[in-house]
Formats: structure tokens, C-alpha cells, sequence
């Protein structure tokens, strides 16, 4: 399967150089590395992470497209479904399949159909409109967590829903300005 994924991969990069997508560019961290990526995000217009540059590094395993890669913000990014440590927290990366917690469908999870392309396009979507259900991050959501077993009780103090123009609009702008500044480093 790694030949095949590794072909797949180079694919995939190949039309991406050939045919950029707007609102993100994709390469290798080390060009003798396929499953290493490194992505930059330009924040999406009309949305608090406008301006932004965000740069993430994309994981793939070897058995790629079975499974999904993983996501990891480098650029610090206050937002509902990126964990403190910059990982991404959303559907279309989840393992395929049932949830075991029943939030998602299956065909809302990774399918081997995705593409570097595809994931992009939903991160980015992501950015223009956070799911705060469904929380990475509940600093960001707002959201005071207290876990029983299986159990999740949340206290609803929710900075995205409710005052998305307070301050998380000021955590989110500090955001961007760092990303600006670590851009042209």
C-alpha cells in the first residue's frame, strides 16, 4: 500500500503546482518525504481570520486514502476546533466510519475520496464558520467541560456563540497579526 500511497500523493501535489487552489498553497517540509506537507491557509475574506497566514503541517499515514492524515496548526489559531496544540478537529479527518459518540455520520467522516484538495477546502470552510457543538478547543468555544466516564456535561458560556465580536474576535486578531509578522520571517 505505500507505493500506492506515495504515488497517489505525488499525484495529488503535482496537480496542485499545476492547478493552484485559491485560499491555500500546498509542499513537502523535506522533499524526500511525500508523507510530510506543509500547507499555508490565507484567512478566508469576510471572516475574523481575514488577512491571516496560517501555516499547518499535513501527516499522511501509509496506508493513505484508507485513512485519513492528520492536521496540525504551526501558526498559533484561537478557534473553536483547533485544539490549544494546534491540532484540527473536524469531521472530514475523523477515521471512517460509526462515531462511537454518535455526532457525526459515517459519510460526514474521511472517505477515500478526499483529497489534499478536499481537506483544504473544509479547513478553510471551517475557518469562515466554526462548528462550536462540537469543540477542539472550548477555551475558544467557551465552553467549561467536566468529564464522567463517557459522560460530557458542559456549562454554556459560549465566547464564539455568544460574543463572537468580544473577545474572541480579539483573540482571533491577535492571531492574525502573529501569523502576518511570522510570514515574511
Amino acid at each position: 500500500m505505500t507505493e500506492q500511497s506515495a504515488l497517489l500523493l505525488r499525484k495529488q501535489l503535482a496537480e496542485l503546482n499545476k492547478n493552484p487552489v485559491e485560499g491555500f498553497s500546498a509542499g513537502l517540509i523535506d522533499d524526500d518525504d511525500i508523507y510530510k506537507w506543509e500547507v499555508v491557509i490565507i484567512g478566508p475574506q469576510d471572516t475574523l481570520f481575514e488577512g491571516g497566514f496560517f501555516k499547518a503541517y499535513l501527516t499522511f499515514p501509509y496506508d493513505y486514502p484508507l485513512r485519513p492524515p492528520k492536521m496540525k496548526f504551526i501558526t498559533e489559531i484561537w478557534h473553536p476546533n483547533v485544539a490549544k496544540n494546534g491540532d484540527v478537529c473536524i469531521s472530514i479527518l475523523h477515521e471512517p466510519g460509526e462515531d462511537k459518540f454518535g455526532y457525526e455520520k459515517p459519510e460526514e467522516r474521511w472517505l477515500p475520496i478526499h483529497t489534499v484538495e478536499t481537506i483544504m477546502i473544509s479547513v478553510i470552510s471551517m475557518l469562515a464558520d466554526p462548528n462550536s457543538d462540537s469543540p477542539a478547543n472550548v477555551d475558544a468555544a467557551g465552553q467549561t467541560e467536566l468529564r464522567l466516564s463517557t459522560w460530557l456535561l458542559r456549562v454554556s458560556k459560549k465566547e464564539w456563540r455568544e460574543d463572537p465580536n468580544g473577545e474572541f474576535k480579539r483573540k482571533v486578531a491577535r492571531c492574525v497579526r502573529k501569523s502576518q509578522e511570522m510570514a515574511f520571517d
